[in-house]
């Protein structure tokens, strides 16, 4: 016997489903083809001795904090995630400006035709952010990676990297390092915009923390590029009062 209940049924225009369609869902993958790469994504556990560092999952992890705090019109959350925005747009053109010059370095000589080294393993790491800074954090992370995979390719081949480009490579796990604790300086303080303007104790105690606020991020001049609809919260109500990244 045919049936055709499993067939979706089609609505007419004029007369919409009771529900709308499902929520969307998707899969992002990372393939991580370095050690160096790798490490930063769970980061460190202090002891020992040894300080904590921040990877890629404690930055994301801490990122809901300043999401949720922009949700309740902190002006400091938006300061700190200006931030974090500069600071991976600076640290990805700095490894762009790096890869150039190692991709120099590894077509100086013409007896080689060179094909990166590649791991015969990658490591698939599924992301599951629930913001958008960490995806660029992650896109950081892979421009990291490729980094690091020509610079291998060039000491492989034992070609001779010039002193500042060796102490660029070498230091370059710092600026991401730097990135994802970036978040980890703001407090949570239960702050908004009208405790700036009244001049609350919150305010005093959010300046005595966090420094003094630019007025342009006070007022709203300057924003991050993505953020969340923020809500003004009165006594009665809560109204959006700003665009949704």
């Amino acid at each position: 016997m045919n049936t055709h209940d499993d067939i979706p049924r089609e609505q007419p225009v004029d007369q919409p489903g009771r529900t709308g369609p499902g929520a969307l869902r998707g899969e992002v993958w990372l393939n991580v083809q370095t050690y160096q790469a790798q490490s930063l994504i769970r980061g460190r556990r202090g002891g020992e001795g040894k300080p904590a560092i921040i990877g890629l999952a404690g930055f994301a992890e801490r990122l809901k904090v300043l999401w949720q705090a922009i949700r309740s019109d902190d002006p400091f959350a938006d300061w700190w995630l200006i931030k974090v925005e500069t600071s991976i747009g600076d640290v990805r053109s700095q490894l762009n400006r790096l890869q150039e010059q190692l991709q120099v370095v590894l077509v100086s000589d013409e007896c080689f035709e060179v094909t990166f080294a590649q791991s015969s393993r990658p490591q698939r790491v599924s992301l599951q952010f629930a913001n958008p800074y960490a995806f660029r954090a992650a896109q950081m992370l892979a421009d990291y990676d490729r980094m690091v995979c020509m610079w291998m390719t060039a000491r492989h081949l034992g070609m001779a990297l010039p002193t500042e480009i060796a102490e660029q490579v070498s230091g370059s796990g710092r600026w991401l390092r730097r990135v994802f604790a970036l978040p980890q300086s703001y407090q949570y303080l239960e702050i908004s915009r009208s405790d700036i303007h009244q001049g609350t104790a919150r305010a005093a105690k959010a300046r005595e923390c966090m420094g003094d606020l630019p007025q342009e991020i006070l007022d709203g001049d300057k924003l991050p590029s993505l953020r969340p609809v923020t809500f003004q919260h009165t006594s009665a109500t809560c109204s959006p009062a700003s665009q949704d990244g």
